[in-house]
């Protein structure tokens, strides 16, 4: 299989007029064909043996990832990341072609018809019907954004009405908290819609014998030396990060943020570690690693103070 040879940075500054349909369609069939080389007999092991759920978290991965390097605007590295990303989607599509569910083809006409159907003032309010468009919209927005905006959501909400028509399981409350959103906040969000039923904890401090009880329950399953009870490991695990985001939510503070305030913590600290000592950590014993920890931590507080005004 012929590559066709990268792109340095220095190019890509000085010759991205705009996109090259015909380039773009011939590198996504290259990618296509790649990822089915690489799942088919004779292929990639590792590849071979992944599932949709083995593979779930590093979707979520790429997809933070590609978040931080907007966040950083670091434009070389965005470019890169996108394509891990696109690269998660052609194996789940590959995998679902694989099972006999779908195949790229479909998940591309989804989003084209998606992308015309909620356009109408840019391909026409007959492209948008043929597409699919069952709500009344006027397509002549004028320029405004606005307007766009209110266009899109009547289209979307129309989408979710016919979907709505089809048999599904009865409706809860909880259908409003999307699953589509990270674990913490999902959970945040599930507290507090089981709150305006009646369904919490009175006050903040009722958590506590939960997060015991829940630990134990987690020390107990952990206990086991049989792989099969991983599972149960797991559930555990999520009962007890389940009760500490509600302990969270009840004191008022965002467990997302608290994490990566944490996350920040900790890199901030193990650096002090690393800067700190005259040996590579992986040669120092449990205690030397605890006192390094230790006054890093209370070296970092310091300086914090200090910085206060």
């Amino acid at each position: 299989m012929n590559l066709p040879p990268e792109r340095t940075s220095a190019q890509d500054s000085a010759q991205l007029p705009a996109t090259d349909p015909e380039r773009a369609a011939a590198l996504f069939q290259q990618s296509v064909a790649i990822m089915a080389r690489l799942r088919a007999p004779g292929g990639c092991p590792w590849d071979r043996e992944q599932s949709f759920d083995s593979i779930r978290k590093y979707t979520l991965e790429e997809t933070y990832e590609v978040f931080d390097a907007i966040e950083r605007r670091d434009w070389p590295h965005l470019a890169e990341e996108l394509g891990d990303l696109l690269l998660q989607v052609l194996f789940n599509a590959e995998m679902a072609a694989n099972e006999g569910h779908f195949n790229i083809q479909d998940v591309l006409d989804h989003l084209n018809r998606k992308l015309v159907r909620r356009h109408p003032h840019v391909f026409g309010e007959e492209a948008s019907r043929e597409a699919g468009n069952k709500a009344d919209v006027d397509a002549d927005v004028e320029g405004s954004s606005a307007a766009v905006l209110h266009n899109w959501e009547e289209i979307k909400a129309a989408e979710h009405h016919e979907k709505a028509a089809t048999p599904a399981a009865p409706p809860s409350r909880l259908d409003s908290v999307q699953r589509a959103m990270p674990a913490l906040a999902e959970a945040a969000k599930l507290g507090a819609k089981a709150r305006k039923a009646g369904f919490d904890w009175p006050n903040w401090r009722d958590l506590l014998p939960k997060l015991a009880e829940e630990t134990a329950e987690l020390e107990a399953e952990a206990a086991s030396t049989d792989p099969a009870c991983k599972p149960k490991v797991e559930a555990e695990l999520g009962d007890l990060l389940f009760t500490v985001v509600n302990l969270g939510r009840h004191l008022g503070v965002d467990a997302e943020m608290a994490l990566r305030g944490c996350n920040l913590r900790f890199r901030e600290r193990f650096r002090a570690m690393e800067m700190a000592s005259d040996r590579p950590l992986e040669e120092l014993s449990l205690d030397e690693l605890e006192a390094l920890w230790v006054a890093a931590k209370r070296k970092l507080a310091e300086d914090n103070l200090e910085a206060q005004p």
